[in-house]
């Protein structure tokens, strides 16, 4: 016996409209933004508030082509955990920098690596 579960429609995460998605969205931008000297003097991080909010601006323009609802509350959700964990400070500092070192591109200039890259001698 087929099972009928796979053709009934898929209930939304939270958002019910990519309005709505997109309103949690900007809500929980608004809230890291606003977190963001708390967490800079917190963690003693060696950068400033406006390149850690350079930072935040960065890792929302990377999902700014998501359109489905589901996949936005996904990332609101994952979003949501990560400032609560960074408000509670369950995070140590090396997990916060973390973020700042992936926009930092590797230059090295030994052989395997200039290989990797595809570059010619």
């Amino acid at each position: 016996m087929a099972s009928v579960a796979h053709r009934l429609p898929v209930k939304p995460v939270l958002s019910t409209s990519f309005g709505a998605a997109r309103r949690r969205a900007l809500n929980l931008y608004r809230a890291w933004y606003r977190e963001i000297p708390r967490t800079v003097s917190v963690f003693a991080l060696d950068i400033s508030v406006r390149q850690a909010r350079q930072k935040l601006r960065e890792e929302f323009l990377k999902n700014k082509n998501v359109k489905d609802p589901r996949a936005i509350d996904l990332l609101v959700v994952k979003g949501r955990m990560e400032l609560e964990e960074t408000h509670n400070i369950w995070k140590q500092r090396t997990h916060v920098m973390r973020y700042f070192h992936e926009s930092e591109p590797s230059k090295s200039s030994d052989f395997l690596s200039k290989f990797y890259d595809g570059y010619e001698q």
